[in-house]
């Protein structure tokens, strides 16, 4: 098939289809004697496999390592040592989004806490003290 209807196809631009062909994604394609790409039916199945694989947080080269050269034919250890680790790199990204979400909440805590007797600037000078952040006062 035609990138035309590989992209109609698989919902996605004829310009990715070409970078992931350009990246070594794509690997079964040929060449028609007019130039054009011609693409096997299995394609439609791999740039599935790689849109989702993306969405999910794999990048283009971790997508590329884990990916055969036969779609029939993946290499199961490896397939299954990257997703565990994708999922230990979500797991420590967690940790780090809580730990940041749990700072962000008692900053605004201590910003709210202003006692009624100081004013805004007073009151900035006063968290900044909190943090250890030296004011300009």
């Amino acid at each position: 098939m035609k990138i035309g209807e590989l992209a109609k196809r698989s919902g996605l631009a004829a310009s990715t289809i070409r970078f992931y062909e350009s990246k070594g994604l794509l690997k079964a394609v040929s060449r028609l004697s007019n130039g054009y790409r011609e693409y096997p039916l299995e394609a439609v199945a791999l740039l599935a496999i790689i849109n989702d694989a993306q969405k999910v947080g794999f990048s283009l080269e971790e997508i590329k390592q884990v990916l055969p050269e036969d779609i029939s034919s993946w290499r199961h250890d490896e397939l299954i040592a990257a997703l565990k680790k994708k999922i230990a790199d979500i797991e420590s990204l967690e940790i780090r989004l809580a730990q940041n979400k749990a700072h962000l909440r008692s900053l605004i805590q201590l910003i709210d806490s202003r006692p009624d007797d100081i004013d805004c600037k007073d009151n900035a000078v006063r968290v900044m003290t909190s943090m250890g952040i030296p004011s300009a006062k």
